[in-house]
């Protein structure tokens, strides 16, 4: 349980350091590539991003969604991208080969569908190198350059927020 603490408050440190480095990433450029990150215990419906994704017209190969969940076996058993607390180490090293590319890649755009406080959510979306990052959480508002609050029950709203803003921000190809 010690570990546990220190190793979140390690983490937590390290977010702060990324996120006071941060630079905020609205620009006129359009949407492209769209990485998601999900917390499996909150909503876990694959097949609900990849139509999101299609109705943004974002290709489905330039689209890359992983999800985070409590239970390593879990990981071991999914078709789907998923990765666990023991896949991050000690000062935030990522041992889990198909996450560090996922945190490589510079996507057009991230979406983090969570609204459970997690640091090693937040870590991960602090950490990846997306250009324009949209979340529904509050609770550090520094990741987000896009914040549309919704519970995750209401997934239809927030599509349909999130359609309605990045037109606006015309960030949605012709």
């Amino acid at each position: 349980m010690i570990l546990k603490s220190l190793r979140e408050k390690s983490n937590q440190k390290h977010i702060n350091k990324l996120l006071s480095s941060r630079e905020s990433g609205a620009d006129d450029s359009k949407i492209d590539t769209l990485g998601i990150i999900l917390n499996s215990s909150e909503f876990i419906d694959f097949e609900a991003f990849r139509e999101l994704a299609s109705q943004l017209k974002i290709n489905p190969n330039k689209t890359k969604i992983i999800a985070f969940t409590e239970d390593d076996k879990e990981v071991d058993g999914s078709r789907e991208m998923l990765f666990s607390p023991k896949q991050i180490g000690w000062k935030t090293k990522i041992k889990n080969p198909e996450l560090q590319d996922f945190l490589k890649k510079q996507f057009d755009a991230l979406i983090c569908f969570y609204n459970e406080e997690n640091v090693i959510l937040d870590l991960v979306t602090a950490l990846s190198k997306a250009k324009f990052k949209i979340g529904t959480a509050k609770h550090d508002e520094r990741l987000y350059d896009l914040i549309i609050e919704t519970a995750n029950q209401e997934f239809e709203l927030f599509k349909t927020e999130l359609v309605k803003y990045l037109n606006i921000l015309k960030k949605i190809k012709e």
